[in-house]
Parts: structure tokens; sequence; C-alpha cells
């Protein structure tokens, strides 16, 4: 159950991020009152993860899995722009979330 926790808290961290985003430094209010429940559901659930898991096998995943999913929604959602150097970042970040969840032995 602690990584579907670390998996509701890695969607809402997207959301969070991508709100903040739309936010545009809190001058449109339903995007700053989603960027702060979205926050707060996000780290509900990874303290609900944290139960089972290390701190820092789950921070570095929930971290890494919402900046991966941000930097392709960003790609969809804000028209940002993907290059090279973004795609092979993801894919070692990805490597490294793989790495740390075979070496965390839960």
């Amino acid at each position: 159950m602690h990584w579907f926790y670390l998996g509701i808290a890695a969607v809402f961290e997207v959301v969070f991020a991508l709100s903040a985003n739309a936010a545009k430094g809190f001058t449109h209010r339903g995007y700053s009152l989603l960027t702060f429940a979205a926050a707060a559901v996000a780290i509900y659930f990874l303290s609900l993860s944290l139960k089972v898991l290390d701190v820092g096998v789950g921070y570095a995943i929930w971290t890494a899995v919402g900046a991966v999913g941000t930097v392709i929604l960003g790609v969809f959602l804000f028209k940002e722009k993907l290059n090279t150097g973004k795609v092979v970042s993801i894919v070692a970040i990805i490597a490294g979330v793989i790495s740390l969840k075979v070496v965390s032995g839960v």
C-alpha cells in the first residue's frame, strides 16, 4: 500500500507544480487554490508512504516522478521545449528511480 500512496503523492506533486505555473504568481485564484490543495494532498500521501519507506528513498522517488511528470506535461500543456538534454536527464532520473526501488528492499 505504501507504493500506492507514493504514487498518489507523485500525481499530486505534478498537479501542484503545473497549477503553480498556471497560477502565474498566484494572480489566478482558482489555480492558486488548486496549488495549495494539491500540495497538501501530495504531502499527506507522501507521509503515509514514509511509514514504511525510508525517507531518502521515498522522497527521492516522489520528487523524481514529480519532476519527470512535470517536464512531460509541461511540453503538452504549456508548449515548453523538449530537447536532447531534457530527454537524457529524464532517462537518467528514471534509471535512478528504478535503482532506488530495487535496492530499497521494500
